[in-house]
C-alpha cells in the first residue's frame, strides 16, 4: 500500500502500550493488508484532526515501537500537552481511532445490530454468570468483538474476573438506563486484556445501584416503555461489537422484561440470531424455576407483540456420579426438544480455582473440559 509520504523519511518512536491493543492492531494490519507503521500513521493525522477521545486503558502497557513521518510524533505529542493528555494515551487514542474506522473484513455487518445473547434463569446458583463469561470468552477466542455485560447489582461477574465495582454515586448502565446521568456509556466499558482475547473482549461492570432498577423503571419519566430502557442506553456502543452478552440478575421484575426485549428478534433479523440462553442444573428445582421464566417470556412477547428465541438450556455442574437424579434430569432437558440443550457443562473443579484467582476460566485453564464446553455453546451460537 503507498503512503502519501516519502517511506524513507521516517523516524523511529516509541510508546507504551497494552498487549491487547497491540495484539488488535497487529491482526487488524494483517486483515486489511496494511503495514502496522502506515496504519498508525493515518490514526494519528486522524486523531490530530478529531475532537477529544474517550480515555482508553493504558495500565501495564509494555513498548511498542514503529516509524512514523519525521516530525510526526513531536505534532501528536504537543496535541497532547494541549489536551493534558500523556503521549502514550495520545498514542493509544490515535490507534484505537484507525481500528473503530477500519473494521475486520471477517465481520459482515447487519442492519440489526450485533447479536445480543441474554443469560437468565431466575434461580440462583445455576451457574449464569460462569457460562455468560465463558461463551464471550469463548466467541472473542474466535475472532469476535464481543461485550460482556454485568447486568446483575450483586455483581458476580464483575468481582470473578478480577473487577471493582462502579461505585455508587458513579455514572453506571442504571444511571444511563434511567437518564440519570451525563458522558458516554462506552466510557465505563473494560477491556479484559488476558492471552487470547486479542483486544476482542469487553466488561460492562455492575454498580449496586442495579438494586433499585426496578422500582426506579416503575416510575420514571425518562423512558415512556420500561421495557426499551437497555436497549436504548446501549445502543451507543452497539456498533463496536459482533456480540452482546447480558448476565442477567435471578429477577422477574422489570429488569428482566428489558434484557428479554433487547434479546427480541429485530426487524430483519433471522430467527435464532439473538435470543435467550437458560442456564439450569440436573435437578428438579431449575425445571420449576424454567416454567416461571417461559411463562414471564410468553406474557412479554404477546403485550409487546415481539418475538424472544429461546436459543437453548446449558445444563451446568452436571456429574452423572450423582445417580438417577442428575441423569434422569438431564434426560428431561433433552426430551423438550425446542428449545435444545446446546451444552453441558461438568461439575470440575477449574471453574471454582479460576474465580478464585480472578481469571478468566479459558485464560487459566484453557485444555480443561469445562472451557471446551463453553468452546462448544459457542460453535452451536456460531453454526
Amino acid at each position: 500500500m503507498s503512503a502519501p509520504y516519502d517511506p524513507d523519511d521516517r523516524e523511529k518512536v516509541v510508546a507504551k502500550l497494552p498487549a491487547a491493543l497491540r495484539q488488535e492492531l497487529k491482526i487488524r494490519a494483517a486483515e486489511l493488508n496494511v503495514d502496522i507503521q502506515d496504519a498508525v500513521t493515518e490514526g494519528v493525522h486522524a486523531w490530530r484532526q478529531a475532537p477529544p477521545q474517550s480515555q482508553v486503558e493504558t495500565g501495564g502497557g509494555t513498548s511498542f515501537a514503529t516509524y512514523l513521518p519525521t516530525g510526526l510524533y513531536g505534532d501528536l505529542k504537543k496535541d497532547c500537552r494541549a489536551r493534558s493528555i500523556p503521549a502514550n494515551q495520545g498514542m493509544a487514542q490515535a490507534i484505537r481511532l484507525w481500528l473503530d474506522s477500519h473494521p475486520s473484513p471477517r465481520r459482515v455487518p447487519r442492519a440489526s445490530g450485533p447479536r445480543r445473547l441474554v443469560f437468565g434463569n431466575q434461580k440462583g446458583g445455576v451457574g449464569k454468570t460462569s457460562t455468560a463469561a465463558g461463551v464471550a470468552e469463548a466467541l472473542a477466542e474466535a475472532g469476535n468483538r464481543v461485550c460482556l455485560i454485568d447486568f446483575d447489582p450483586q455483581g458476580h461477574l464483575t468481582q470473578q474476573l478480577g473487577y471493582q465495582l462502579l461505585d455508587i454515586e458513579a455514572p453506571s448502565l442504571a444511571k444511563h438506563m434511567l437518564g440519570e446521568t451525563s458522558g458516554e456509556l462506552r466510557d465505563l466499558l473494560v477491556p479484559i486484556e488476558e492471552s487470547g482475547f486479542g483486544g476482542l473482549l469487553f466488561l460492562l461492570p455492575a454498580c449496586k445501584d442495579a438494586f433499585l432498577l426496578d422500582a426506579k423503571l416503575a416510575t420514571s419519566r425518562h423512558v415512556r416503555i420500561k421495557e426499551t430502557a437497555l436497549e436504548k442506553a446501549l445502543e451507543s456502543i452497539e456498533e463496536r461489537f459482533d456480540f452482546v452478552i447480558v448476565d442477567c440478575p435471578p429477577s422477574l421484575g422489570y429488569t428482566m422484561d428489558t434484557a428479554l426485549y433487547y434479546g427480541r428478534t429485530r426487524e430483519g433479523e433471522d430467527a435464532g440470531t439473538s435470543g435467550m440462553l437458560i442456564p439450569v442444573l440436573a435437578e428438579d428445582s431449575s425445571a420449576d424455576a424454567y416454567d416461571m421464566l417461559s411463562d414471564q417470556i410468553q406474557d412479554l412477547c404477546d403485550d409487546m407483540e415481539i418475538e424472544v428465541a429461546q436459543l437453548g438450556f446449558i445444563v451446568n455442574l452436571y456429574d452423572s456420579r450423582r445417580g438417577f437424579i442428575a441423569t434422569s434430569s438431564l434426560n428431561a432437558w433433552k426430551e423438550i426438544g425446542d428449545p435444545p440443550v446446546v451444552g453441558i457443562v461438568p461439575d470440575l473443579k477449574e471453574q471454582r480455582e479460576a474465580v478464585r484467582l480472578k481469571q478468566a476460566l479459558l485464560t487459566y485453564s484453557p485444555e480443561c473440559e469445562q472451557s471446551e464446553a463453553m468452546r462448544n455453546v459457542a460453535r452451536r451460537v456460531l453454526a
